[in-house]
């Protein structure tokens, strides 16, 4: 079984030592790329990678989709595995018997859902980001994709998700969400204007892939096998907690036009 498992990075770090499963890709290769960094580029054959700024880890995605023919392909981040137990290492992460074992008990491998307890998924988000990009993906799927409208607004109603845009796939449902996904994207984006965003909040279409994911599963009633995933280096939670509470209660007049 030939698996590839990408891992989106931006810059040179420390990578998974089995180079025949774990495929670094340096995503906005053209802007990003400095010597030294032997990576795949995101920038080669069919691609988006100029779209990076506004896509994230998803310009590895489509490269994937687009130039990669595995059985199986997966994408995790440079800092975020995925893992079998909750050490934080990189000699921790799944190896190829892991990955095959979970293969033979569903299709795809998905991290452990976020919980955000006193938060549904849609405010969460909104309280985080824009929220006309949001609203206007609704507006997309039920124009173009209407099956899937019910599924996603229960999504939006939890207080859980699958999130990071991490996953492995075997190559059928691998090809049928990135077709899905990219369409709808691809789609909200001739329909928005963000060209008055900050860089942070420009990343927008990322921020909606990962709360897509769950309803592509759901609707079409694909299995899946959860595991654990771990982010190598300081997590700062204490910071991110803080920047949540902001978010929830203070106004977001500034959000706009604030640079990170």
């Amino acid at each position: 079984m030939d698996i590839q498992v990408l891992v989106a990075a931006h810059k040179k770090f420390p990578m998974p030592a089995d180079k025949d499963l774990y495929l670094p890709v340096l995503v906005g290769a053209t802007k990003n790329y400095k010597n030294g960094i032997e990576y795949q580029r995101d920038d080669q054959g069919d691609n988006i990678s100029y779209k990076n700024p506004n896509y994230n880890e998803l310009t590895a995605i489509y490269w994937a989709w687009k130039n990669l023919d595995a059985d199986v392909i997966g994408l995790v981040h440079y800092r975020r595995l995925f893992s079998m137990s909750r050490k934080r290492e990189l000699d921790n992460i799944l190896n190829r018997n892991d990955i095959k074992s979970l293969l033979d008990k569903a299709p795809i491998i998905l991290p452990k859902k976020r919980n955000y307890y006193i938060e549904t998924n849609y405010s969460h988000y909104v309280h985080a980001h824009h929220k006309e990009p949001l609203d206007e993906t609704r507006k997309v799927i039920q124009k173009n994709y209407p099956k899937y409208l019910n599924t996603f607004d229960s999504v939006m109603k939890r207080r859980s998700a699958h999130m990071f845009n991490m996953f492995i796939m075997k190559n059928k449902e691998f090809k049928q969400y990135a077709s899905w996904l990219f369409d709808i994207l691809f789609e909200v984006e001739k329909n928005i204007d963000i060209s008055d965003y900050s860089v942070q909040e420009a990343r927008v279409f990322g921020y909606i892939s990962e709360l897509l994911l769950d309803v592509w599963i759901e609707t079409n009633n694909k299995k899946y096998i959860e595991t654990n995933w771990i982010q190598i280096g300081d997590r700062k939670i204490i910071e991110k907690a803080v920047n949540f509470l902001s978010r929830k209660f203070l106004p977001d007049t500034n959000r706009k036009k604030t640079h990170f």
